[in-house]
């Protein structure tokens, strides 16, 4: 899976629109990342930016936009009513896809180490990245402000992490950056059936983590209650890692709950649904729906589908775009305005739509893009897509299953198997671009220069390392589709009878995958000067293949005793 991350810089310069283009042209350079939204503030003269991508280029492009800012914009002359001590004042980085908040914070602390040797300024890690307890929280990184780093500079418990050093004139013009790694933020807002805001708040109240402050008597006309340091006594809410308040839409003539959600790992979106949805009843209000502020992560969505299928006692081995719906009906994502899931999912929106994908195709244009003059694609990628239909077959007669009448209570057991062929599959349909794309780097080795020793050296090892990979390639399609077996064998002993059959042809389909890919792998390992090499992938390769020989007769065996029965 590719790793997606996104990036949430914040900088110093809400006002001069130069300025801020300056900035973000930076950031777009390239074309290896996405810029998703530049938010400029007036009154705090701050500018939030968000982009994402993969994440060196997107660690890249937060550096070169780093580096515009503290060109463009001198601390010593900037005013703004929200906190900040730097031309770049916070630099966060957020988990998207792919990739754990762990695997963020590591980057962050990378980041900004460069930030400080290559920019020269000063940076503190916080919130996941930070070294020390005290500093996960942003405010004790900025405490002071920009005013107090020439106090802060080179004094130790206070001094930056990277970039220390005594105050000079350097960091007068830049201030110090916080560099952050932080789980993603989904804000959202739970329709409810009442106009009152005081209900709305109530709600809120209930279920954010911070609670509501506890009075004299339990009573909500009580006297707050203080501890000893005078600080409110708060009841905690239900929900961890939220954030809410209750308000009145005039746009929509209803009340709201609105919510942040700053740790989904902590508190799901489908979970925060569910627990307002409870407190609102418990006060006799309906959520009516759900508004999505902003972007989201795809997962979000699709362990919303996959918990309301496990509540309907249904497969979640079902394909992304039926579990996405079933989340956006089950929350009622569209009930204010349409829920295009094509320009709210992170996703979505980095997929190059002008990029032609042969999986993308219909039947018939891939069936006549193999049957033309063109070398691919080839044999690899359609044993890749048989693969992948036989991972479907297998996939079909779980479904089937788990909704049978009277196996209602072995829906669970059908739903897993389920998921094991979707994700059997998903890798298989991977790999019928993937292989293409093997054959397509040998052509692009045949096209450099070949004229000087060196280029005819360089030209020989691009040559052995992309026969490599495209013997690499349907090897790894072998072992995908041979998974395939224990999904189809597993379906024809015990799923549905009826659909047996469809075990059988699937058993058909991933001998044929195995055995396809292996024709490859052979051919191209032919190619390979590393003799010892191709001899251990042509031996894995041959074993593979006699295993897949022996599982089809195996299964077939299985699906004639259950016909002829």
């Amino acid at each position: 899976m590719k790793q997606i991350i996104e990036c949430v810089p914040n900088f110093s310069e809400g006002r001069d629109k130069a300025v801020i283009d300056a900035i973000t042209a930076e950031i777009e350079k390239g074309g290896e990342v996405k810029l998703l939204d530049v938010d400029p503030g007036e009154a705090t003269n701050r500018t939030v930016v968000t982009f994402v991508g993969e994440p060196r280029p997107v660690m890249d492009a937060a550096v070169r936009a780093m580096k515009k800012a503290a060109e463009l914009i001198d601390m010593r002359q900037h005013h703004g009513a929200h906190p900040r001590m730097g031309a770049t004042d916070v630099c966060p980085l957020i988990p998207v896809s792919g990739i754990t908040l762990e695997e963020c914070a590591a980057l962050a602390r990378e980041l900004a180490e460069r930030v400080s040797a290559e920019l020269g300024i000063p940076t503190y890690c916080y919130e996941a990245a930070a070294f020390t307890p005290e500093r996960k929280n942003l405010a004790v990184c900025r405490e002071g402000e920009y005013e107090a780093l020439p106090e802060k500079m080179n004094h130790e418990g206070k001094a930056p992490d990277f970039g220390d050093r005594p105050y000079d004139e350097d960091v007068a013009r830049t201030g110090a950056t916080a560099v952050g790694a932080r789980d993603f933020l989904i804000a959202v807002n739970f329709n409810l059936n009442t106009t009152s805001t005081r209900r709305a708040n109530a709600i809120a109240f209930d279920v954010r983590e911070k609670g509501r402050p506890k009075r004299e008597g339990g009573k909500v006309t009580g006297k707050p209650i203080k501890d000893e340091n005078g600080n409110p006594v708060m009841i905690p809410g239900t929900l961890k890692s939220t954030k809410a308040i209750g308000w009145f839409i005039d746009e929509y003539g209803i009340a709201q709950v609105s919510m942040n959600i700053t740790n989904m790992g902590v508190t799901p979106l489908h979970v925060a649904y569910d627990e307002v949805s409870r407190a609102a009843a418990a006060r006799g209000i309906r959520v009516t729906g759900t508004e999505i502020v902003g972007l989201l992560p795809k997962r979000a969505l699709i362990d919303a589908g996959k918990h309301y299928l496990r509540m309907q006692q249904r497969s979640t081995g079902l394909p992304e775009s039926e579990i996405i719906k079933i989340a956006i009906k089950s929350m009622g994502l569209d009930e204010l305005k349409e829920f295009n899931p094509e320009e709210k999912v992170i996703e979505y929106m980095l997929e190059d739509k002008s990029a032609r994908k042969l999986v993308d195709m219909t039947c018939r244009g891939f069936a006549d893009e193999t049957a033309s003059e063109s070398p691919a694609p080839g044999g690899g990628s359609i044993a890749a897509y048989m693969g992948a239909l036989a991972a479907a077959l297998g996939t079909m007669v779980a479904n089937l299953s788990a909704h049978k009448a009277g196996w209602d209570d072995r829906w669970e057991e059908f739903s897993d198997v389920a998921d094991k062929g979707r994700d059997i599959q998903d890798r298989l349909i991977h790999l019928v671009d993937e292989d293409t794309e093997a054959f397509n780097r040998i052509m692009a080795v045949f096209a450099m220069p070949k004229k000087s020793e060196e280029e005819k050296a360089a030209r020989a090892a691009a040559l052995e390392a992309a026969t490599l990979y495209a013997t690499q390639v349907p090897l790894r399609t072998m072992k995908t589709a041979f998974e395939t077996f224990d999904v189809l064998e597993a379906m024809a002993s015990k799923g549905n009878p009826a659909s047996v059959s469809d075990a059988g042809v699937g058993a058909l389909a991933a001998r044929a995958a195995v055995l396809g890919a292996h024709l490859n792998v052979r051919i191209n390992a032919a190619g390979l000067k590393n003799r010892e090499q191709a001899g251990q992938l042509l031996d894995e390769a041959a074993e593979i293949a006699a295993k897949a020989c022996a599982r089809e007769e195996e299964i077939i065996g299985i699906v004639n005793s259950v016909i002829d029965k």
